[in-house]
């Protein structure tokens, strides 16, 4: 299908000041929006006994020692995950989805069910811990790898269009999501967590887009280099460093308290503002200084230990490792040697084992048989409801507002709506913490799931349409 490139049939684009001041207002009202929600969520009641945080793992036999016992996991892990992407990217998937899929198959939701004793002699009980660390580790080089695909010319060009559209689709999800929080807190929420720590997750989980599976969507369907397609990268890589800022300090309110809080919100700021006024300009200078700027053994060394350092600082400063991770990333030039050289050597390490790990991790700790009600099954479902209404919805009207016509708008609010592995990675930070309880983090890794998988067809669907009208 040939994909017109040109989607610039807009009306005029309002003025600076007009999006400024709507904006402004946008912010000021959802501040205020959720302090009510939170004044009303704060008089309901919790759950009177507590709600495990953890999915149960099987014992662990004793016919194997541990070397074996991990390698036979990660064979499993490897084999299932590459069946399922393959068969995936055969019904036109990103590849991503049937390690997802695979990932959930591997535990009690499917072969825990069809064979308990086949689960525990392959994923017995004490290898949880090492494939946990493996999970983690491949999270945190994943995000790297994440930053170092952040493309900062995307945020300055339309950045006011780009700015406004990103945040309306993280402020009306997150809203929805705060809405939610009050018909879930009663139900769903683990004993003992604030109503307020709760909304705040829930909403910051409504609002997370997968910009790595936005990025390759757009890439199988060519259309990466297309208007759409550069709006929808600068959207979402907006959207990443936004939610990821927020998430931040969920994770600094949910871990500690207020002033713990505060602490550790300063120290995550001085320590962007450190990486972008310092590191990132001696990093520029250094590369326009060297005349061979190819990655050698010794330099990826490095890189590796800062990565592995900065990471270590996030996680000691109060916010997750992942975070250090992704900044460090970020501050590369992502049109430079050395990125391309660190992104072609270390992605298939990650791509291949240590992301099928932590989705096999993900699906070991979700237990869809914990939905065992109509009334959960329906939850589920407005969760999904609610999830695609505010990514679709608050940016087809701020896409509407800057100027783009109505197939482009809706273009971008389904590819905005794609969440894919950075929300199990921000619900696996949840169930971490015991801000979500287990049944809860089932319903929104099923969220993750359909919202990713509607994507592409819906999407083809759109510019089919846009095709037709254009022939005729």
């Amino acid at each position: 299908m040939e994909i017109i490139q040109d989607v610039s049939a807009q009306g005029k684009s309002p003025s600076t000041a007009r999006i400024s001041l709507v904006y402004l207002l946008l912010l000021v009202v959802t501040i205020g929006c959720f302090f009510g929600i939170q004044h009303l969520g704060e008089q309901l009641p919790g759950q009177a006994a507590a709600v495990s945080t953890t999915a149960s793992t099987p014992a662990a036999p004793s016919r194997l020692h541990l070397l074996p016992q991990v390698l036979l996991a990660l064979i499993a892990i490897i084999v299932t995950g590459r069946l399922f992407g393959a068969a995936c990217q055969y019904l036109g998937q990103p590849r991503v989805i049937g390690e997802v899929v695979a990932g959930i198959a591997l535990g009690p939701s499917l072969f825990g069910r069809i064979s308990p004793d086949a689960m525990t002699f392959v994923f017995p009980q004490n290898i949880s811990p090492i494939l946990g660390v493996l999970a983690q580790l491949g999270v945190i080089l994943y995000m790297f790898l994440v930053g170092l695909e952040l493309n900062s010319g995307l945020l300055r060009a339309r950045a006011h269009a780009t700015v406004a559209i990103s945040h309306a689709s993280i402020v009306t999800p997150f809203l929805l999501g705060a809405v939610l929080a009050l018909f879930a807190y009663s139900r769903y929420a683990p004993a003992g967590v604030s109503f307020t720590s709760f909304a705040l997750f829930l909403g910051v989980a409504m609002s997370i887009t997968a910009f790595p599976v936005l990025a390759r969507i757009l890439t199988d369907l060519k259309l990466d280099k297309s208007e759409l397609g550069v709006i929808a990268l600068g959207c979402a890589a907006a959207d990443d460093v936004t939610a990821w800022c927020l998430l931040a300090f969920v994770v600094g309110i949910a871990k500690s308290n207020l002033q713990e809080s505060v602490r550790t919100i300063l120290l995550a700021g001085a320590y962007v503002f450190l990486m972008v006024a310092v590191v990132k300009p001696l990093i520029s200078s250094w590369l326009s200084s060297r005349k061979n700027t190819d990655l050698s053994s010794r330099l990826a060394a490095w890189i590796l230990v800062a990565v592995l350092g900065s990471a270590m600082i996030t996680e000691s400063i109060g916010i997750h490792a992942i975070f250090g991770a992704f900044l460090l990333g970020a501050m590369i030039p992502h049109d430079s040697n050395i990125a391309a050289s660190f992104r072609h050597r270390l992605e298939d390490v990650v791509s291949i084992l240590l992301l099928p790990t932590f989705f096999a991790y993900t699906g070991t700790r979700t237990q869809i048989g914990l939905l065992s009600t109509t009334s959960d099954w329906y939850f589920c479902l407005l969760i999904i409801g609610v999830a695609t209404a505010g990514k679709f919805g608050g940016t087809v009207v701020a896409s509407r507002f800057t100027g783009l016509d109505w197939r482009t708008s809706a273009s971008l609010g389904t590819l905005m709506n794609t969440r894919g592995l950075m929300e199990l990675i921000v619900l696996n930070i949840g169930l971490d913490l015991g801000v979500i309880s287990p049944i809860l983090f089932a319903m929104m890794v099923l969220m993750a799931l359909a919202t990713t998988v509607a994507t592409t067809p819906i999407l083809q669907r759109l510019l089919s349409l846009r095709v037709e009208a254009a022939s005729q």
